[in-house]
């Protein structure tokens, strides 16, 4: 059984298996991206072994821990591991490279398969993320693609990102489904595993071409953009698209009309809002959800609210548009059109600013 001491991706590449043998709750918080949870203790074994060593005797809690991993490694053998090839490489950790990952990577080992142990465990990995997040430059190209609220940003990016193009979708990272209704949404992951994934998209670019970000603010929802990335995007040059506001509503009812038809939720999000509707105003929407009238809903929010909001950020920032890719129709063909303008003026931002 061999030590791994550091968690850098080169490092980390070298297995063809990561297993993380902390709790579900501590794996839902945050794990290595890709990696697999094969806990060795439960959350509610955890918290009864953890009881018992506090406040009764520390050898009955090894016990009963103990045949808890033993269970819990055997069902793991006889299930998730049952047809891995004895080739494969195997990574494990736990919180501090301890008991737990090395009781598993023992028995791997003793099976045949090629077994390391990450020394210091989940908290070198997390150490590892935050200084390359927090505490080192990246070198970077960003090309923010910016426009009002339903434009359809996210559609383009992945357009952009099928054409070859470097993207990072930060909603897409962050389980955000744009600032209208994406509160609405799934939940969203914690700040460290949206940083997890966010150094996992960052460490995939070529630092030579330039990346296209959507533009967003520092938050996306109730995540944070790391401050360098962040600093790195209000300079940025903008590609910005333009559609009209009647076009935007109507697409963007059709793209959320999964969650849209939540009353309560809607009510919710308009609490919300930095200034709350007045009460003729709140009579007049309800009237409309209640028909399952929603583009002159969202017509309105777009009006009184996220228009003016995104107005003013871009008058806070003062960046002036690369270029304006306007676009009529939200539909297949009107958002492959916007795809290869985009694609067009990033690939002629490349070109004006060669890389030293």
């Amino acid at each position: 059984m061999k030590q791994l001491d550091k968690a850098d991706g080169e490092a980390l590449a070298a297995f063809d298996l990561i297993v993380d043998v902390r709790s579900p709750a501590e794996y839902a918080e945050d794990h290595v991206p890709g990696a697999v949870s094969l806990p060795v203790l439960t959350n509610e074994e955890r918290a009864e072994v953890g009881t018992i060593y506090v406040q009764e005797s520390r050898f009955r809690a090894n016990r009963i821990g103990a045949a808890y991993v033993a269970r819990n490694i055997a069902r793991h053998l006889e299930t998730a591991l049952a047809d891995t090839p004895p080739e494969t490489k195997i990574l494990v950790y736990c919180w501090r490279g301890g008991q737990r990952s090395n009781s598993m990577a023992t028995i791997l080992s003793r099976v045949g398969w090629r077994t390391a142990v990450l020394v210091g465990g989940y908290k070198t990995y997390r150490r590892r993320v935050r200084e390359e997040l927090y505490d080192r430059p990246r070198p970077l190209k960003p090309v923010l693609l910016d426009g009002n609220t339903g434009s359809g940003k996210t559609e383009v990016l992945a357009q952009l990102a099928a054409r070859g193009l470097q993207v990072i979708d930060l909603e897409g990272l962050a389980c955000h489904r744009g600032s209208l209704f994406g509160a609405m949404a799934d939940p969203q992951p914690s700040q460290k595993l949206f940083e997890s994934c966010l150094l996992q998209a960052l460490e995939r670019l070529d630092p030579a071409l330039p990346v296209v970000i959507e533009a967003e603010s520092s938050k996306v929802g109730d995540r944070m953009v790391p401050p360098a990335l962040w600093q790195a995007m209000q300079t940025a040059p903008r590609i910005e698209l333009v559609v009209p506001r009647a076009e935007r509503a109507r697409y963007l009812t059709e793209a959320y009309g999964d969650i849209i038809a939540d009353a309560a939720a809607l009510e919710e999000a308009f609490r919300r809002l930095p200034v709350y509707p007045a009460q003729k105003r709140l009579i007049e929407w309800r009237k409309w959800i209640a028909a399952g009238d929603y583009v002159p809903l969202a017509e309105a929010l777009m009006e009184l609210h996220y228009d003016p909001a995104y107005a003013r950020g871009r008058r806070k920032h003062g960046v002036e548009p690369l270029a304006q890719v306007a676009i009529d129709r939200l539909d297949e063909a009107g958002l492959e059109a916007a795809a290869e303008a985009v694609a067009q003026s990033v690939s002629g931002f490349q070109r004006e600013r060669p890389t030293r």
